[in-house]
């Protein structure tokens, strides 16, 4: 599933039933090292959360009623080369071992507690309503408004506009005619607001 994910399907859908988004994960990663698909933990890890993008969670309350409790986007997080070579600079030998020390604390905590991913909940369900919360990322964004014709993406470009505050409507229509790309600005956040129960 993870490898058809990566490179040979538009999207995929898939069950499962972990009850928080990391759990999600940490499943997912183990049962790729049992395949023996992978031997490093973060490795697999890493894979899993490439092709995550969004957790669809259900739930079933005491009365047997099943609905949305939350929808999780998932961010993997892009490692950064922070090494430095300030040791260079330095004039005594002390000076460079501590410049070197700090590269080093850097490549361990890379090495053994380098985190993968965030996650965060973009809508909830809470006393009964669906309440938009944090913004979709703008690489997600743009990944679903490429795949909209035009009357989705106009609702679309509406929905964000009304929750996420999204200035770019006039700069999308003026691409739109001139080019048929969108482009699209970071979305400001804005304070929790309750939908029109429409998800």
């Amino acid at each position: 599933m993870i490898q058809a994910a990566q490179v040979a399907s538009k999207f995929t859908l898939f069950t499962h039933h972990a009850k928080t988004f990391p759990n999600l994960v940490t499943a997912l990663r183990n049962s790729m090292l049992r395949a023996g698909v992978f031997k490093n933990e973060k490795t697999a890890e890493e894979q899993v959360v490439q092709v995550l993008n969004f957790d669809i969670h259900l739930t079933k309350d005491f009365r047997g009623k099943r609905y949305v409790e939350r929808i999780t986007e998932c961010i993997p997080i892009e490692e950064k080369n922070e090494y430095t070579f300030d040791h260079r600079n330095e004039k005594t030998l002390e000076g460079k071992f501590d410049k070197f020390f700090d590269n080093a604390t850097r490549y361990f905590e890379k090495i053994t507690d380098r985190q993968l991913y965030i996650h965060r909940n973009v809508l909830e369900y809470v006393d009964g309503e669906y309440v938009i919360t944090n913004p979709i990322t703008q690489e997600n964004l743009k990944e679903m408004r490429a795949n909209m014709d035009d009357t989705d993406l106009e609702s679309f470009d509406k929905f964000v506009e009304r929750h996420w505050g999204n200035k770019q409507k006039q700069t999308v229509l003026a691409n739109r005619v001139a080019t048929q790309e969108e482009e699209e600005e970071e979305p400001k956040r804005r304070r929790r607001t309750k939908t029109d129960k429409q998800v």
